[in-house]
């Protein structure tokens, strides 16, 4: 059973959420302001945190950098009332994995969590496989309908860190950090020029990708 932290202080919310989770067959727990969260997040097994931005004592930016900066890799799952792309994006480069903003249908939470639930089972998994194409972590292979597709290095780090993480938004400069390096200075423009070349690869029609969808002003997702 998934065991899910659920961080929200207005109570009528908080247990709906609760609620709704439990009917789902998670495992849950509710916490109501930031310090425990933090607390609660970073000595606990969690496989998700649920994680309102807009919290007493400390609020879910602080929170979220609090339990990166500790090591704990939990998934994260923004909830936020904020409509302004540039927090949203802070909210990502602090490390969380994906936001939902307020007021949100339990249908689209349901799924988002369901979408980075799956993250564990790909980062522990020897292949991945969407649609035609499988990548083999240990072969450092890409196979579609089971014939070998050539990847240039920088293509498997950039596709091996998609998968890696299905569901989950990531900014060009995370994918920058993960696949280039911190120390190498490139635009972010080579994100985007790598990203055409991988969807020729992947994507059953390159020109309306599937796989790798672009969320403007914020980055990537992968949604295999």
């Amino acid at each position: 059973m998934k065991r899910i932290l659920i961080v929200e202080d207005e109570a009528s919310l908080a247990l709906a959420l609760e609620d709704d989770l439990r009917r789902e067959g998670y495992a849950v727990r509710v916490v109501a302001d930031g310090e425990t969260a933090a607390r609660e997040g970073a000595s606990e097994r969690w496989d998700l945190i649920l994680l309102d931005v807009m919290l007493p004592r400390k609020d879910g930016f602080e929170v979220c950098r609090d339990l990166r900066r500790a090591g704990i890799q939990t998934p994260i799952l923004l909830l936020t009332a904020k409509a302004h792309e540039a927090e949203k994006v802070m909210g990502l480069e602090l490390g969380a994995d994906d936001y939902v903003t307020k007021p949100y249908s339990a249908r689209e939470l349901r799924a988002r969590i369901k979408a980075l639930l799956r993250r564990s089972g790909a980062d522990t998994a020897a292949t991945y496989t969407f649609g035609d194409a499988e990548l083999d972590f240990a072969r450092c292979e890409l196979r579609r309908a089971g014939q070998p597709v050539e990847l240039t290095p920088l293509e498997y780090k950039l596709l091996a860190a998609f998968v890696r993480r299905p569901g989950r938004v990531l900014t060009r400069q995370q994918l920058l950090d993960e696949v280039w390096g911190s120390e190498t200075f490139v635009t972010e423009r080579v994100v985007d020029n790598q990203v055409t070349n991988l969807r020729k690869k992947i994507e059953p029609d390159p020109d309306r990708p599937r796989y790798i969808v672009n969320l403007r002003g914020l980055g990537y997702r992968f949604d295999g």
